[in-house]
């Protein structure tokens, strides 16, 4: 994890200086004399980076928790199916320790889960209070796995809504415009519209990956969790006296 941070924070200063370094040459590039001569031809529209680089901002960390989730949860959800049923015969016989032995050296929610039960067997508690001890490390587990989607709900809510006020941004320098110039031609008008429509367009495909995302990631995690209940269940029936 530490391996990672120190990738994403690398990854996002090399990104934040080449967003800084186009803001600067379309700055330089984009004076008076750029504004006087319009461009013709299909060149680049002018981008409005007051809105373009919290978008970046917004969309690099999108990609870097959609990638981070990605790695730990298929890190986390390995389990070996078979494992509950290759307990049962050490189970009916009481060996707990034979039965740690087996999950001992796995990783991952389920391997938690099951080490919680022979733990709480092994301390001789009730088949009802072993069921419950494996949920509450279930949600532990389930609550690892949740860690940051809910800043892709905000992206997802947020990155449109950035762009939507760019798009009001420049209608209202388009009008503010006219009513200076006094001159209603099409060419003051799309210019600005083409403009600051750019930022909306960024807005929308940023908030569309970050929903894909936290919807994607939940429904891998609920069904992970339904899984979760089902190997508890398995487990408790066969420790039940």
């Amino acid at each position: 994890m530490r391996n990672n941070a120190k990738l994403f924070l690398t990854l996002f200063g090399i990104f934040v200086f080449n967003l800084a370094i186009l803001a600067q040459d379309n700055s330089i590039g984009g004076g008076e004399d750029a504004a006087a001569t319009p461009s013709k031809g299909g060149g680049m529209p002018p981008i409005p980076w007051e809105f373009i680089i919290p978008l970046g901002i917004l969309l690099f960390y999108t990609l870097y928790v959609i990638y981070e989730r990605i790695l730990y949860i298929r890190r986390m959800v390995k389990f070996d199916a078979k494992l509950v049923d290759n307990m049962q015969p050490h189970l009916e016989k009481g060996n707990i320790t034979d039965a740690m032995n087996m999950v001992k050296n796995q990783d991952g929610a389920y391997a938690a889960i099951v080490k919680e039960g022979l733990e709480s067997i092994e301390s001789s508690l009730k088949p009802n209070e072993v069921e419950s001890n494996m949920e509450k490390i279930a949600n532990i587990e389930i609550g690892k796995m949740d860690k940051n989607l809910g800043h892709l709900g905000l992206i997802a809510g947020i990155a449109p809504t950035i762009g939507f006020i760019g798009t009001i941004s420049g209608v209202i320098t388009v009008f503010y415009d006219i009513s200076k110039t006094e001159n209603v031609s099409i060419g003051i008008i799309s210019e600005g519209l083409y403009e600051k429509m750019f930022s909306s367009a960024a807005g929308l495909i940023v908030g569309l990956i970050a929903y894909a995302g936290y919807h994607i990631l939940n429904s891998v995690i609920d069904s992970n969790t339904l899984r979760m209940q089902q190997v508890i269940v398995k487990f408790t029936k066969l420790t039940r006296p």
